[in-house]
């Protein structure tokens, strides 16, 4: 590949960046200048299948919910770590493997302590 192609391919990246950017913002500014803007309570309040609220609108989930959601997400994300490590396994040799015994023995200390806390139980 030359150098001149090489330069080129990001010529094209860039302008197909730009147009997205360009039309992302189009459309947003139209809608903001054609849509009509009449704000009004009725607008705002919650759609209950056209029946009037009879009880507080209240949260489907509580807080718990979500802990255990972030914590799912964050030991997801440390076990996309491994695909990589296990790919070069063979030319990390010794070294390697002993840094993936010290990342997977922080991570095992992390899900214990959050097991301990109580963050992993449904209420």
């Amino acid at each position: 590949m030359s150098i001149d192609t090489f330069g080129a391919n990001w010529v094209i990246i860039g302008l197909m960046l730009t147009a997205a950017f360009a039309m992302g913002m189009t459309l947003l500014i139209l809608n903001w200048v054609v849509a009509p803007q009449k704000p009004s309570w009725m607008k705002s309040a919650p759609y209950e299948s056209g029946m009037p609220n009879v009880t507080p609108v209240q949260p489907r989930y509580t807080a718990r919910f979500y802990v255990v959601a972030m914590l799912f997400v964050i030991f997801d994300i440390e076990a996309i770590f491994l695909f990589p490590w296990a790919v070069l396994f063979t030319q990390l040799g010794l070294y390697g493997f002993l840094e993936m015994v010290v990342f997977i023995g922080l991570l095992f200390i992390g899900y214990i302590y959050a097991w301990r806390k109580g963050a992993l139980e449904w209420v």
